[in-house]
């Protein structure tokens, strides 16, 4: 049995995140409020009246970062476990934000002050953009450290051995989570968890559970994660959290419940019995009415804008190789309906013809035939395909009702004879243009994990994901991220 020693309390790289994200807000309030006044009001010192004139809004505008700093605060935004991952870090920044313009609309209707709407009407919007940016460039930089090790919180595994090898392993894989795995207990089994502690690159500590609790005072482990269920069922819990008390150890509860979004779980106690809801997929409805005015209103826009980019890229393909400018081909979409996909031409006019000489070169995915140097691929086509530029006209899919902007991958007809089982279930919903597929590794990715995003988008699927599918496309376009 590995033993633990005691370490010094690790509380720095916290302590540094705390106060820079603090700082970075207070800078993005701030910039948004000084903006606000200078565009509603000018500059105060070359007004007539000066600084007096405008004292009023000065004070306003300290209220105002104050008030929105408090809301940020109250409303737990800057969490350790909220920040990194997830929606809920930009979800407590947007109540934040309507809470504090709620706030100065009740102080000025019931003391009846003056405020120019204006001036609230930049305020607000501007800093909530700011915000927002701010906090994603802190949860790039987060990611980058965690991915090499760095401000990760250590973690016990408690549990029975197929759940601590199973949390061990999404640990691993999922590291943006910032939680990693220093030691195992399993009380079922000691045997097993001796073994289990060994997975992974290196042999983890094994603790019997009458010592978690002790270990983790000692500063070592930061959380305690609960994975499955323990022997003694929730007794043996409820004693567990009583010995972390007054630890500053977070206890989490780790079910099996795999492969659900958060908005779709809702918890709700009843007479101590934590009951958890989770809310069944719905493939039409209200909902996806929203998407699709969401898909239309966005296309109609893109067009507009784009047509000189399709002017230019046409006139490219044209010139480039003999043959036409738009590429169609036979895709499956919603409930197995076939649609005529639509993309500009990147390869050569008897490309399907030289296929067969260049199968022992395949470095797809098994199903999909993939080669990062396919000597079938023009020069405009290299380009094009290198910033998925080759798949704008899909943009017409999307109006036509074929495809939605994000979606599960289009398969073709022959993918679609070979699906097996739960795989079938891709084709609920409309294909896009772009999805998680798309910004998880493109190409790179295996057949099964291509799956297994596509099922969990179609499962899971939600306005806001689809915007930040939409900006994590715009990035992996531009960074050539698996594209060939």
């Amino acid at each position: 049995m590995a033993e633990i020693a005691p370490q010094p309390r690790r509380l720095g790289w916290r302590r540094r995140l705390a106060w820079g994200m603090l700082a970075t807000d207070a800078a993005a309030i701030a910039v948004a409020v000084f903006t606000a006044q200078l565009l509603r009001f000018g500059d105060p010192v070359r007004t007539a009246g000066g600084w007096t004139a405008d004292i009023a809004y000065a004070l306003t505008s300290l209220a105002l970062v104050v008030v929105w700093l408090v809301a940020l605060a109250a409303t737990r935004s800057r969490l350790l476990r909220n920040i990194g991952t997830g929606m809920v870090e930009y979800q407590r920044v947007l109540q934040s934000t309507l809470f504090t313009f709620g706030a100065f609309a009740v102080v000025a209707y019931l003391f009846q002050l003056q405020t120019a709407r204006g001036y609230l009407a930049i305020a607000l919007p501007l800093g909530l953009v700011l915000l927002l940016l701010a906090r994603g460039l802190w949860r790039t930089y987060l990611h980058a450290l965690r991915r090499v090790g760095r401000c990760m919180t250590g973690a016990i595994v408690v549990g029975g051995p197929e759940d601590v090898v199973r949390v061990l392993s999404q640990l691993r894989s999922h590291y943006r989570i910032g939680y990693r795995a220093i030691a195992v207990s399993m009380p079922a089994d000691p045997g097993a968890g001796a073994r289990a502690a060994q997975a992974g690159d290196h042999v983890l500590p094994f603790v019997p559970l009458d010592d978690v609790a002790r270990v983790s005072k000692r500063r070592r482990a930061r959380a305690v994660i609960v994975a499955g269920s323990l022997p003694g069922g929730n007794d043996a819990i409820r004693r567990l959290g009583w010995d972390l008390e007054n630890s500053q150890v977070e206890l989490i509860l780790m079910s099996r419940l795999t492969d659900v979004a958060g908005p779709r779980i809702h918890m709700r106690p009843i007479n101590g019995l934590p009951m958890v809801h989770v809310d069944l997929p719905r493939y039409s409805g209200y909902s996806h009415a929203v998407k699709r005015l969401f898909d239309v209103s966005i296309v109609t826009v893109a067009l507009l804008l784009l047509a000189p980019v399709f002017a230019a890229i046409a006139i490219a393909v044209r010139l480039d190789s003999p043959g036409p400018v738009i590429f169609r081909q036979e895709r499956v979409g919603a409930h197995g309906t076939r649609f005529t996909m639509l993309k500009f031409r990147s390869m050569v006019i008897d490309a399907e013809a030289r296929l067969a000489q260049l199968r022992t070169l395949d470095e797809g995915n098994g199903v999909l035939f993939k080669m990062k140097e396919d000597p079938r691929v023009t020069r405009a086509g290299r380009f094009l395909r290198a910033y998925s530029l080759d798949e704008l006209p899909q943009l017409w899919n999307v109006l036509r009702g074929d495809m939605s902007l994000v979606g599960p991958r289009p398969p073709l007809p022959s993918e679609v004879e070979r699906y097996e089982g739960p795989v079938s279930r891709r084709l609920l919903t409309r294909p896009g243009i772009t999805g998680l597929w798309q910004v998880n590794g493109r190409s790179n990715l295996s057949w099964e994990d291509s799956v297994r995003l596509d099922l969990y988008y179609v499962e899971n699927w939600s306005i806001t994901g689809d915007i930040v599918v939409l900006a994590k496309t715009v990035k992996a376009v531009l960074h050539s991220d698996g594209a060939y």
